[in-house]
């Protein structure tokens, strides 16, 4: 699908807030020595996707790999969740998702908003601290759209009439678009955004700069492949803005974060700019000069032209005078949704040597790429194995600025700041990281061991779910140094590690809390 795009003519004029102090030479923050700081996060990229995590890749990913060469590579890291939205929260608020009115599942592009309306994130910590703070990119945490009049008590459409897991909150139909939404990223603490409101397979396909439409909904989309399970070039029929181009849609959220970048560089305020990028997920849609890239087909082409964005984003900070006092995050929401047949016919493994895709509890399903770079901090090449996730940036911020988190903040965030530094005797680690699946199904990993509290996968993969035989074990115990892939469960051979497992989990509900 290819239309004209008007908004990459609009990138350049577009008004950016939070500039209030005097403009200076390249090289920025000299005075202040507050790092800037940028969060890179795609979109369904699995560990296997990137080449310097699997040299047997099918996809090209030079720039992530550089990146890489040029900081600290995590191999053991992982998302709080197995799907977009929980992780999403989970990034920016320090806290597991399950806690909150999802427990389950995602949002759409009419859900309310998630994210608590007192609640630290992120970005409201560091703008108390002096930061500008922008989002580009998907945003896929609700909007607070206004109802027509006389609407506003329509009941809103349960996840069980849609899709188990998808809540939809308000009939687009009953939606006054002609009227920002009244909750968005501007309330969670940033100064400027430039968003799509959910995953680029679901409506409305438009973008919000600073919460207003940057064109009127005033069109429809009939959806794309529907038959193809979910892959290839799919989307979902709904509501969508003129000139809007599936194709262009990423080139377009890096342009617009290059515009931010470019402003910064002219002021004297540290920054915080957080890019979740819509892709590689679905529709996998590359621009033509990508076609062909790759030996892993139309989803591996998207894979090299992501990696292409990426480093046009990096290119910019160097451009800029920036990398020296920027500290670079680069990570995906969840493991690939790439599935058996795929495997077979491309020989390319998205999720590595592990088990399973996106929206499993199994490893494939957020075991994922996480890669920090900060110059003169850092030391290049390296490499943790210590098991992570991405709770743990707002704490990690915390301790970067040398500050403590009030107790009802990021209350499952560590700081992995000892870990970046390579002082991982300083490192304070948590009992045990937390994963769920889209359905639910929890695993909580303690040292080399991970204990799944139900049989099958909770996500994707074939079976989601089944009840145990007499005699076998109700739940799945693997140790994961020594049998990464799980394909063996010890849960029957170890009660008192189910027992010990299980307990920290019970712990950390009762407590509403994993950091103390």
């Amino acid at each position: 699908m290819k239309t004209q795009n008007p908004y990459l003519l609009l990138l350049l004029s577009v008004p950016l807030v939070g500039f209030g102090q005097t403009s200076r030479e390249k090289g920025t923050n000299i005075e202040n020595k507050l790092p800037n700081i940028v969060y890179i996060l795609t979109d369904d990229l699995g560990y296997g996707d990137v080449s310097v995590y699997n040299p047997q890749a099918k996809t090209s990913t030079p720039n992530i790999d550089r990146l890489a060469s040029q900081g600290i590579r995590f191999t053991d890291a992982h998302s709080p969740s197995a799907v977009c939205t929980p992780t999403r929260y989970g990034i920016l608020t320090g806290r597991y998702c399950w806690r909150s009115r999802l427990p389950v599942g995602v949002l759409n592009g009419y859900s309310e908003s998630l994210i608590e309306k007192e609640r630290t994130t992120v970005a409201s910590f560091l703008k108390r601290k002096g930061y500008s703070t922008a989002v580009v990119g998907k945003w896929h945490l609700g909007l607070d759209w206004i109802q027509k009049k006389g609407s506003e008590n329509t009941a809103p459409v349960s996840a069980a009439e849609i899709n188990a897991s998808i809540i939809k909150s308000i009939d687009p139909s009953n939606i006054d678009f002609s009227v920002p939404p009244t909750d968005g990223p501007l309330n969670h603490g940033f100064d400027y955004s430039f968003i799509l409101p959910a995953s680029l397979d679901m409506p409305p396909y438009c973008y919000l700069s600073n919460d207003k439409l940057t064109s009127p909904l005033d069109g429809t989309t009939p959806g794309s492949n529907p038959d193809n399970g979910t892959t290839g070039s799919f989307w979902r029929g709904g509501l969508m803005a003129k000139g809007f181009d599936f194709e262009q849609v990423t080139p377009t959220f890096t342009q617009n974060a290059i515009s931010f970048l470019k402003k910064q560089s002219r002021s004297g305020k540290p920054f915080f700019l957080y890019l979740p990028y819509p892709s590689p997920h679905t529709p996998w849609m590359p621009t033509a000069d990508f076609n062909g890239s790759s030996k892993a087909g139309q989803y591996g082409d998207f894979v090299n032209m992501v990696d292409n964005e990426v480093g046009k984003v990096l290119k910019t900070l160097t451009e800029m005078g920036l990398d020296d006092n920027t500290i670079v995050f680069f990570t995906s929401d969840n493991g690939p949704f790439w599935k058996p047949p795929f495997i077979e016919k491309f020989d390319h493994r998205a999720a590595y040597i592990y088990r399973g895709m996106k929206a499993d509890a199994f490893e494939g399903g957020h075991r994922i790429p996480f890669i920090v770079r900060w110059p003169g901090k850092i030391k290049p090449a390296s490499q943790c194995s210590e098991p992570t996730t991405l709770t743990n940036l707002l704490a990690t911020c915390s301790s970067i600025l040398n500050t403590k988190l009030s107790d009802n903040e990021g209350e499952d965030s560590f700081s992995i700041l000892p870990l970046l530094l390579g002082n991982v005797s300083e490192y304070k680690r948590p009992d045990a990281i937390i994963n769920h699946s889209s359905r639910g199904l929890f695993a909580v990993r303690s040292g080399d061991w991970k204990l799944i509290f139900g049989l099958g996968s909770g996500g994707f993969s074939k079976p989601e779910s089944y009840q145990p035989k007499t005699g076998e074990a109700p739940g799945q115990l693997f140790n994961i140094k020594d049998d990464p892939s799980e394909t063996i469960n010890l849960y029957l051979q170890n009660p008192d590690k189910v027992k010990e497992l299980s307990a920290i989990l019970k712990k950390y509900q009762e407590t509403g809390r994993s950091r103390f």
